[in-house]
């Protein structure tokens, strides 16, 4: 977002006027619309919207905004949804376990500033990174997970989570299960990455297995974390295509590539409230 805008993200019940209504709200305001995108799903008859507006003529406080949305328009209107208005650093933490392509992506990417967040905690399940990382002035916490340890290690996660205000969790091919102790306070709001393989090659080994039936392409998911393993809502996708040339090692490099672009894709979208959740879907305004 810019420095001055705002971004309403909601859904409800598709009817007439609804468009009109918003963007009437917001001329009455004095803002003036940036970008607007807005989508019916025919099938479920639902509403989805996103809108970016400039504040620097706005006529209400911008800390008064979000509350005067809902009771302006998202409880008559029935709109579920969120207002969010620049200003605020999104703050990120990043599980990883031993595989550091993804981590070291975001990491880079959020040092080159392409995001304009912070990220003040980051977890590993084994201690690979954590050297290399406070070296870089990031706090490493190790949580080494067994069955025994991992409620005891999943509240402490949450502990430090809402102890450092995290926004927003990523998984950076952070390999463990997670229950509803930190699925639950942070709806929506922890993304996953993972090879598209799944079902077709679910669990170990997918590449070589998927090298073995001679597949033709490759890709990558990222979603949000639910109670269904690898079965939440689906942010990004994309695939690669490879040969009857390409060995193990090629795939697995291809596939890797193609997860850090994916995993920062849908990182993206979310920091810029272009994804909207309905059920287990997404509407991802692009």
């Amino acid at each position: 977002m810019k420095e001055t805008t705002a971004i309403i993200a909601a859904h409800g019940p598709d009817r007439e006027g609804l468009v009109a209504a918003i963007t009437q709200w917001i001329f009455d305001h004095r803002g003036n619309i940036l970008h607007l995108d807005q989508h019916v799903d025919p099938v479920a008859e639902e509403f989805f919207i996103r809108v970016e507006w400039d504040l620097k003529h706005c006529n209400i406080p911008f800390g008064e905004i979000p509350g005067r949305w809902e009771t302006d328009l998202g409880q008559p209107l029935e709109l579920a949804g969120s207002v969010t208005v620049s200003g605020r650093r999104p703050r990120v933490a990043l599980f990883v376990s031993k595989l550091g392509h993804c981590f070291w992506d975001l990491l880079a990417r959020c040092e080159a500033g392409e995001w304009g967040v912070d990220v003040p905690l980051i977890i590993g399940n084994h201690d690979v990174f954590a050297e290399t990382a406070r070296q870089r002035g990031y706090s490493f916490c190790v949580l080494p997970v067994a069955p025994e340890t991992k409620a005891d290690q999943e509240q402490r996660s949450l502990e430090l989570l809402q102890e450092h205000q995290i926004d927003l969790v990523v998984f950076a091919r952070y390999m463990q299960i997670v229950t509803d102790t930190l699925i639950v306070p942070y709806r929506d709001r922890i993304i996953n990455i993972h090879h598209s393989f799944l079902p077709a090659f679910a669990g170990a080994r997918p590449y070589h297995r998927a090298y073995e039936r001679g597949v033709k392409v490759i890709g990558a998911t990222a979603h949000y974390v639910t109670e269904d393993l690898d079965e939440g809502p689906i942010i990004a996708q994309d695939t690669v295509p490879v040969s009857h040339r390409d060995t193990v090692e090629d795939m697995i490099r291809k596939g890797r590539d193609l997860e850090k672009v994916v995993l920062a894709r849908a990182v993206n979208f979310h920091l810029n409230h272009q994804v909207i959740v309905h059920g287990n879907r997404t509407v991802v305004f692009g």
